[in-house]
């Protein structure tokens, strides 16, 4: 077993005591990132955040324990950029302006999103306003802010395409929502596309990373798993794009 794996399997362990079952993957940590006891907690903390009281369009990542931050995101009036699980069909816009505060709730849903949002291409994202914030779920993450989650890569894949596109810079402030217990003493080493945080947040916690990695190398086209461009449509247009 590699270290990430060994490191997942530990964290996953004490999650099992905390988390919220998925309605489709019950407790496989690999195919979701869970919500936990405390989750409103954690997101209080990250909505009193300056991050988030200064941004106005945020990527918010399609992980359970975020989904009542994109609701209210959408009640605060912040766009919200975010894509389908597993990145499959792509990007997905959510405009407060166009969204009933009635539906938010269901809005914030990943089978609501769908329904209340508008996809948008690469195209379409490149004529956007900067992205000021992302936020994302993980499965395990240290005090200097390394993530290891499911193992899948879809995080780092969305930020390498919104950096290609200019959305997002070296700068821009990146936000982990996690649980106590998946915050590890440990060093983790950071892969050169890995995206590192700014700032975790837990129940009981905020932790700010003082100078996180941040991939300036786009998507690392000889590293990247084929079945990830056979199945993600945005990565296949971003080669078409050259970029």
């Amino acid at each position: 077993m590699d270290h990430k794996s060994s490191v997942r399997e530990r964290v996953w362990a004490e999650l099992l005591k905390v988390a919220v079952p998925d309605s489709r993957f019950h407790f496989d940590f690999g195919s979701f990132i869970a919500d936990f006891d405390g989750g409103e907690a954690a997101i209080a903390r990250l909505t009193a955040h300056p991050h988030y009281r200064n941004a106005e369009t945020i990527f918010i990542a399609p992980d359970n324990c975020v989904e009542r931050l994109r609701k209210q995101a959408l009640d605060d009036g912040k766009t919200v950029l975010m894509t389908t699980y597993s990145i499959k069909r792509g990007f997905w816009v959510l405009d407060p302006a166009r969204i009933a505060p009635e539906m938010r709730l269901f809005a914030s849903t990943l089978d609501g999103m769908e329904r209340m949002g508008r996809p948008v291409d690469l195209a379409d994202i490149r004529q956007m306003k900067p992205v000021d914030f992302l936020v994302t779920g993980t499965g395990a993450i240290n005090h200097e802010g390394v993530r290891f989650g499911k193992g899948h890569g879809f995080f780092d894949a969305e930020w390498g395409m919104l950096h290609a596109l200019g959305r997002v810079q070296a700068d821009t402030p990146v936000a982990a929502v996690v649980h106590d217990c998946q915050v590890l003493e440990e060093i983790l080493y950071p892969d050169v596309f890995d995206t590192v945080a700014d700032v975790v947040f837990t129940p009981t916690r905020t932790i700010e990373i003082a100078l996180p990695h941040k991939p300036t190398c786009n998507i690392l086209w000889d590293r990247l798993d084929p079945h990830m461009f056979d199945t993600i449509p945005p990565l296949q247009e971003l080669k078409a794009m050259g970029l």
